[in-house]
Order: structure tokens, then C-alpha cells, then sequence
């Protein structure tokens, strides 16, 4: 009797098995999610805009003004961000990878826990911005050494600290 009921109870377990395998349930996806992925964003205005979680990848933002924006989690892959302003905006959490930030205005920006792999900071304005817990390739963060100054008015943190600058 008892075999019986485990050869019942295993062919109950393998169709339940075979049931999950064979009905995958789609995966939803995050509401309201912001995509600009592969967008042409030139000199657009983004200033004190709620952009939690948004994609730019690949987009192309000369000029744009992201100043005081919450781009908290947002994803910049691929990003030219060239001459753009991201004044005071929030890049806590964010995929900011393979991105050009040349001469871009960075004052006061929070990167902390941010991604800046393989991405480029020349004449860029750093002033006051915060990189604490960010990963940055180590000659960015050498060129970014050699002009960090300032203290991120809202962390409280000094720039050339959260690079983690030698004196």
C-alpha cells in the first residue's frame, strides 16, 4: 500500500513539475518606468523632475538640463551627457556606465552607490559632489583627485573624501 502512494505522490509531484515548467507566468513589468532609451534628449529640461528608476540608454542629452532631478536608480549606459546639467540631482543607486560627462556641470550631485564604470569626467565641474560607495575606474578617480574640492551641501560630504583622495 505504501509503495503505491509514493509512486502516486511522485507522479502528483512531477506533474505539478511539468505544469510550472510548461505554464511560465509573464513578468511584469515596473509601472510607470521613464524610457528614453535610444531617445535624442538634446537641451532638453528635466530640472527638479521625479525620474526614479529611468532608462536613457544609449541617448543622446548634450545640453540637458537634469539639474536637481531625482535620478535615483536610473540607468545612463551608453549616455552622452556632454555639457549637460546635473546640478544638485540625485544618482543614488544609478547604472551610470560607459557615459560621457565632458565638461558637464556635476556641482553638488550625489553618485553615492553608483556605477561610473568606463565613464568620462573631463572638465567637468565636480565641485561638491559626493562619489561616496561608487565604483569608478581608478584613473578617472585619479584625474577626478586632481580637482575635487568642495562639500555636498545635503550628505554633508566632502568630494575629495568620498573619492577617497590622498592628500
Amino acid at each position: 500500500m505504501n509503495k503505491i502512494w509514493l509512486r502516486f505522490l511522485s507522479l502528483i509531484f512531477m506533474l505539478v513539475g511539468f505544469w510550472v515548467i510548461m505554464n511560465p507566468q509573464p513578468a511584469f513589468a515596473q509601472v510607470n518606468t521613464i524610457n528614453y532609451n535610444n531617445a535624442s534628449l538634446e537641451n532638453r529640461d528635466f530640472s527638479h523632475t521625479d525620474l526614479v528608476g529611468g532608462t536613457f540608454v544609449a541617448a543622446e542629452m548634450r545640453g540637458t538640463n537634469f539639474q536637481g532631478a531625482n535620478l535615483t536608480n536610473a540607468i545612463f549606459t551608453k549616455g552622452v551627457l556632454l555639457k549637460a546639467n546635473l546640478e544638485a540631482a540625485n544618482l543614488t543607486g544609478a547604472l551610470v556606465d560607459r557615459v560621457t560627462f565632458d565638461s558637464a556641470n556635476l556641482r553638488n550631485t550625489i553618485f553615492t552607490a553608483a556605477t561610473l564604470t568606463r565613464s568620462r569626467f573631463y572638465d567637468a565641474d565636480i565641485t561638491g559632489a559626493d562619489f561616496t560607495d561608487a565604483l569608478i575606474d581608478r584613473y578617472q578617480v585619479s584625474l577626478l583627485c586632481e580637482r575635487a574640492n568642495g562639500v555636498n551641501p545635503v550628505t554633508g560630504i566632502s568630494t575629495r573624501d568620498s573619492l577617497g583622495c590622498r592628500e
